[in-house]
């Protein structure tokens, strides 16, 4: 939807849609015609107007404010615990496998081959499983005030939780 006004006439506004372009200036011409042939234009209007005479009313940009940017920041944080919660619980159950293995190596129980080739290939997957559990509980952490800008932004002013 575009929107023209007059230099003659600044409130009287005429509203087409789509964007701007020469139909979209000849359709508001013929809006024009019609108020003007209704007597409901205010001022009169010199000869010769054309299209490329309107004035094309543009909303002016504002900003995000400080309240918007904390929401926008508060739904990122809160997507990255939902990968990070996502991704450990896809290698917990292999990398408390391989913790399991461990463990053998802490007793005096023989260990076969199978299992330290088992052990050997698994030491990827714990490393990985811990590094993201530990980003997971700082962004649990980070997330707390995350959920409350959100909740403050989706709860009528003045009432309480």
């Amino acid at each position: 939807m575009v929107q023209y006004t007059l230099a003659q006439s600044p409130e009287v506004f005429i509203d087409v849609p789509g964007r701007d372009s020469n139909k979209a200036r000849e359709k508001a011409m013929d809006q024009l015609v019609s108020l003007m042939d209704d007597g409901d234009l205010p001022t009169e209007l010199d000869d010769g107007f054309n299209p490329k005479d309107f004035i094309e009313v543009k909303e002016p940009k504002t900003d995000p404010s400080a309240e918007e940017n904390a929401v926008v920041e508060a739904v990122q944080t809160l997507s990255n615990l939902a990968k990070l919660k996502v991704k450990v619980q896809g290698s917990r159950e292999e990398a408390l496998k391989v913790r399991e293995l461990v463990d053998l190596l802490f007793t005096d129980e023989v260990i076969e081959e199978e299992q330290i080739e088992e052990l050997n290939s698994g030491f990827k997957t714990l490393k990985t499983f811990a590094q993201t559990n530990l980003r997971y509980r700082d962004a649990k952490d980070e997330a707390e005030s995350a959920r409350e800008t959100l909740d403050a932004a989706l709860n009528p002013p003045g009432k309480k939780k």
